[in-house]
């Protein structure tokens, strides 16, 4: 099918729907079995998702007590939503996060990204803090599309929001614990209640995370040298609520984790083709370098969130501060120079380390806390942050860099009730971004210190019309920008620190929101279409090994996003999402080096370097398609036998900016299944488990400056989970 069938296909698909809205009412169901209103905070309030002008989907605790059962990190989420990636080349650290295929592929612990990763009202700006783990969580948001208006910069794709279990009143408590292969063990719940009644309430939780090293070193000798972890995190909340109009929220959070970064196997891929080939070993890896790969940072944060009703106004404000710092060492080549697997020209040994990360934010805003016609906020935003970066090639000293970040922002948003079925709302945000680097310490002598700095504005108009009391059409245009950027690594080896300008998108994207049947079927959908100028783009890895920051002249995109879920009885509830992303480089003269041993298909210009003009983003999934179902039985009075999956599928997906015929995926898929037996109160749940239940083995990743490099998913692992909840 071509990209033009397939967007009208889902645009046919998404009139389809738009029409069986219309005519919903005729199919009047049940209303006992009606789906739950999923309530929101996309425009910083809590709205129920039916009822914003956004692309947003959700994720429950519950799925995602699944989708974590073996042990995972964050990137247990990619592709579980309809338009979201996540990839990393740091293990367990670092992720990288792309929405409607924007992202940025830079793998430097200094890299900025387009995606915002919020946890608690407070922002996650370095890749490391994006990394903390997901525990105790009550929902995951994914807002898609430009979100600068009330969440600020480098938010150009979107946002990933987690907003945990809060404080309550009523005690609470609920702990899940698993046990699978490699030793896979898991631990996450919390606790809490009233202190003293109305006025004081707390909650505990915490996570233990636990893989047995299950790689064995061929070259070394070693058994179970690596691919083990033990992730340990803990968080505190304390709700004071001193009068009926004042509410006070201090949270604080650790983390610690030890375990093995990401895992290169070398020649995996064979030339000419994308296929992992026999040199792939699970459960074995050939390293002469990297100390087996391991990997060990802590963080910790605390944050403070102040409610003020004054009558008619709300005023908010919310103070963070957030601390880190570790190292990942690696086997870059991913074997044994002139041994193999396969062939490989030198070895390369990489250690980066992140210190004294030191991130503090203030935000304070003023929204209208009424029921009339216009809401309204406004609001002023501040940044801060410094850290160092070293990198340690091991064939000469280490570098250090120190970089720092500056920014403020002032914002207002407004939405007036036109008629009872219109509502339209406008925002504008002004943000000022200033970044500087300096180079601490190099072999390779002194650098004169980088600063970068720009000031945009960012805002959105909206529509919203009900077109009935069950489907509503909505219309958005919005403008974004995500700041400046400093790389600085390649002083490692000797190269000179790049920079890349501040890229802006202007974004247009239509919705419908459905709930159809009795509410028994919620179906929402959305098209879009955006241009960036000057597209931030990351030219990794190539024959020179090289982390330079580029610019292209524009990128363009286009798609649409589904998002179902439908009650079909009171026993059987199904699920399943669709995106597709079309995206393309435009820019006839930008070129980039290519890789080692890799079979390239793009034109080259007179330098050997690949024109890229015309090329999808990196890691940007043609489509994704995830499906979910829950099935239970009655036992007894209070009991139900219950079986659970879910399943995605990912579409082709290139993994440098220029194409070739090796390092690139296409139709890979993975799924999950549990089988079990619950209280229908939620008391307890017995289950087994499986994921990745077919042992799919999925190339995530490449590096190409060497040889034909891969590194995959997280293999099958089937075990028992036990949870209970009061």
């Amino acid at each position: 099918m071509t990209n033009q069938a397939k967007l009208r296909s889902g645009a046919a698909f998404g009139a389809l729907l738009l029409a069986a809205a219309v005519a919903a009412p005729a199919f009047a169901q049940d209303a006992a079995v009606a789906l739950d209103d999923v309530i929101v905070t996309a425009q910083k309030r809590s709205e129920n998702i039916q009822d914003v002008p956004v692309s947003v989907a959700a994720v429950s605790g519950e799925k995602l007590a699944s989708i974590f059962a073996a042990g995972e990190d964050v990137l247990a989420l990619s592709s579980r939503v309809p338009g979201l990636y996540i990839e990393s080349s740091n293990g367990r650290a670092a992720p990288r996060f792309y929405i409607r295929g924007l992202g940025n592929a830079d793998f430097d612990l200094a890299a900025s990204q387009p995606v915002s990763v919020i946890m608690d009202d407070v922002v996650l700006e370095n890749v490391v803090l994006k990394s903390s783990p997901v525990y105790d969580v009550e929902q995951v948001e994914v807002l898609r599309g430009p979100q600068g208006t009330l969440f600020g910069r480098n938010t150009t794709a979107g946002i990933v929001k987690f907003d945990t279990v809060k404080p309550s009143e009523d005690f609470r408590a609920n702990g899940t614990a698993t046990y699978g292969s490699y030793g896979s063990a898991t631990f996450e719940g919390g606790v809490g209640g009233a202190i003293v009644p109305g006025k004081l309430a707390v909650r505990a939780s915490a996570l233990y995370q636990h893989r047995d090293d299950y790689i064995d070193n061929s070259f070394t000798g070693v058994k179970n040298a690596l691919g083990g972890y033990n992730e340990k995190a803990a968080r505190l909340q304390i709700l004071a609520t001193p009068t009926e109009d004042t509410s006070i929220l201090a949270i604080a959070h650790t983390r610690s984790l030890d375990g093995t970064a990401a895992v290169f196997r070398a020649n995996i891929l064979t030339a000419g083709s994308n296929k992992i080939n026999s040199n792939f070993d699970r459960d074995k890896v050939s390293y002469n370098g990297g100390d087996n790969n391991p990997q060990a940072y802590d963080s910790t944060g605390v944050s403070l969130k102040i409610d003020h009703d004054f009558g008619g106004v709300k005023l908010t404000s919310i103070s963070a501060y957030e601390t880190a710092k570790g190292r990942s060492r690696g086997d870059i080549d991913g074997g044994v120079a002139g041994v193999g697997p396969g062939f490989i020209p030198f070895d390369s040994d990489t250690q980066d380390s992140i210190g004294d990360l030191d991130q503090v934010t203030q935000e304070i805003r003023l929204a209208s806390d009424t029921d009339g016609k216009l809401a309204w906020q406004v609001g002023a935003y501040y940044f801060k942050s410094a850290f160092t970066v070293s990198t340690n090639p091991f064939f000469v000293a280490p570098s250090t860099l120190e970089h720092k970040n500056t920014s403020w922002a002032v914002f207002g948003q407004g939405s007036y009730q036109v008629t009872d079925a219109l509502k339209v709302t406008a925002g504008v945000r002004w943000t000022d971004d200033d970044k500087d680097m300096e180079v601490l310490s190099s072999p390779f002598g002194a650098s004169a210190p980088v600063s970068v700095s720009d000031s945009q504005a960012s805002w959105d108009l909206s529509a919203f019309y009900a077109v009935s009391d069950d489907v509503s059409v909505y219309g958005k245009v919005a403008r974004g920008f995500r700041g400046p950027s400093i790389q600085g690594r390649d002083i490692a080896f000797g190269s000179p620190a790049s920079v890349a300008q501040s890229e802006t998108i202007l974004s247009w994207e239509a919705g419908v929101k459905s709930e159809l049947f009795e509410r028994r079927l919620r179906l929402n959908g959305a098209v879009f279409t955006y241009t960036i100028d000057d597209p931030q783009f990351s030219a990794v890895g190539g024959g020179a090994n090289s982390n330079r920051l580029i610019n292209a002249k524009k990128g363009e995109a286009y798609g649409v996003e589904l998002d179902g879920e439908w009650k079909v009885t009171s026993n059987l509830l199904v699920t399943a999402g669709y995106s597709y992303s079309h995206t393309k480089i435009k820019d006839s003269g930008l070129a980039v080096a290519v890789c080692a041993q890799c079979t390239v298909t793009d034109p080259l210009n007179t330098a050997g370097q690949a024109l890229v003009n015309g090329n999808p983003f990196p890691n940007a999934p043609e489509y994704i398609l995830n499906f979910g179902a829950r099935y239970n039985v009655p036992v007894g009075a209070n009991g139900e036998l219950f079986a659970e999956t879910d399943w995605f599928r990912q579409g082709y997906t290139n993994l440098f900016l220029y194409e070739s015929k090796e390092f690139n995926s296409k139709d890979t898929f993975e799924g999950g299944l549990k089988l079990g037996y619950a209280r229908t109160d939620g008391a307890y749940e017995v289950a087994v488990f499986a994921r990745n239940i077919t042992n799919e083995v999925n190339l995530r990743g490449g590096i190409d400056f060497n040889n034909l490099t891969g590194f995959v998913n997280e293999p099958r692992v089937v075990g028992i989970s036990l949870s209970a909840r009061r």
